[in-house]
């Protein structure tokens, strides 16, 4: 290379730095007025459900530490309606400076987009992953009058019926409804869907043995359970539930990999800055250690999660396909 040639390159090369310094002096300022979290503009925390459920309980009860501890107002917004996507919509998009945050669950982020051709967002796509708020354990439970002693009773009863065996849930497309639906494709039975208008209209006919069994809250169940109303027959979580050691896991009950939970969890909109999403992630994880949430989290049933923004978005990823090859096998459309 000649000396000529040398020379052109260098200031070629240290004309595209200049340009990428000038180009990187102008968005510097931008990016740390949108890095300065949370500002001094109130913050508005959506919840896509309506007040006094389990959700709002527990989001409320978080966004007062969260406030506090940031130093501005963190008000609660309600955008109820269609499985929680309204809600999603709307944050999906804001503006991505850090001061709309979404609250919400698996069925609207793992479910509803494979259910609703026209949702007019990508969870996946569209949401930053903050935390995993938490998880909430259900149990396969039947009436006490049920002949059912076991996950095997129940699924030996359902070979070669058709469908006679029905099940309840507190609606179409539900995660109650979604975990019967895999246990019936996992084992090769059908089972009937009965759905209902909510958790505790399915609980009350699960009692009364209109249906032969459901997957319920635990928290839901458990009095029933205890009462001798209803007879759990396995839990879907990992270990066993301190409030019903007796009930043996789903794995242990003969169905490997069979952890499902409905979970919580904080998204922000997509390209919200990493600072932002960072510093919501410390204050939520702090807040949750505090015994006045965590007592909370026991009363509604919680298991407190938290961790770092890829823990729940390798939960939402691996929950979004199994609900999808679910939906999709078992031809489940929208209400």
């Amino acid at each position: 290379m000649n000396t000529l040639t040398h020379l052109t390159r260098r200031i070629r090369i240290s004309r595209r730095q200049g340009l990428a310094a000038l180009a990187l002096s102008f968005a510097l300022p931008a990016a740390l007025a949108q890095s300065d979290w949370p500002g001094t503009r109130p913050i508005s925390w959506v919840i896509p459900y309506p007040a006094a459920g389990s959700t709002d309980v527990l989001g409320r009860a978080l966004v007062q530490r969260i406030s506090a501890s940031v130093g501005v107002p963190v008000v609660v917004e309600n955008r109820a309606g269609a499985t929680g996507t309204i809600g999603g919509a709307f944050v999906a998009k804001s503006a991505p400076d850090g001061h709309i945050v979404l609250h919400t669950t698996i069925g609207a982020q793992t479910i509803a987009p494979h259910l609703l051709t026209t949702l007019p967002y990508d969870p996946l796509k569209d949401l930053e992953p903050v935390a995993l708020i938490g998880t909430i354990p259900h149990v396969l439970v039947v009436g006490s009058t049920q002949p059912y002693k076991s996950v095997a009773d129940l699924l030996n009863a359902a070979k070669g019926r058709n469908g006679d065996i029905a099940f309840a849930s507190g609606g179409n497309g539900t995660i109650l409804q979604m975990q019967a639906e895999l246990l019936a494709q996992r084992n090769g039975v059908q089972f009937n869907h009965i759905p209902y208008k909510g958790d505790t209209p399915a609980l009350q006919d699960t009692l009364g043995a209109q249906v032969q069994f459901m997957f319920a809250p635990v928290t839901a169940a458990l009095p029933h359970i205890k009462s001798g109303k209803l007879r759990a027959l396995a839990a879907t979580s990992a270990t066993r539930l301190k409030v019903l050691p007796e009930t043996p896991t789903m794995a242990e009950a003969g169905q490997k990999d069979f952890v499902i939970e409905q979970w919580q969890g904080v998204y922000l909109p997509a390209r919200t800055p990493a600072a932002a999403v960072q510093r919501l992630n410390t204050e939520i994880n702090k807040a949750i250690r505090e015994s006045a949430i965590t007592d909370l989290a026991d009363k509604l049933g919680i298991m407190l999660v938290g961790g770092t923004p890829k823990v729940l978005a390798d939960v939402q990823a691996s929950d979004s396909a199994t609900w999808a090859r679910v939906i999709r096998t078992a031809n489940i459309k929208a209400d």
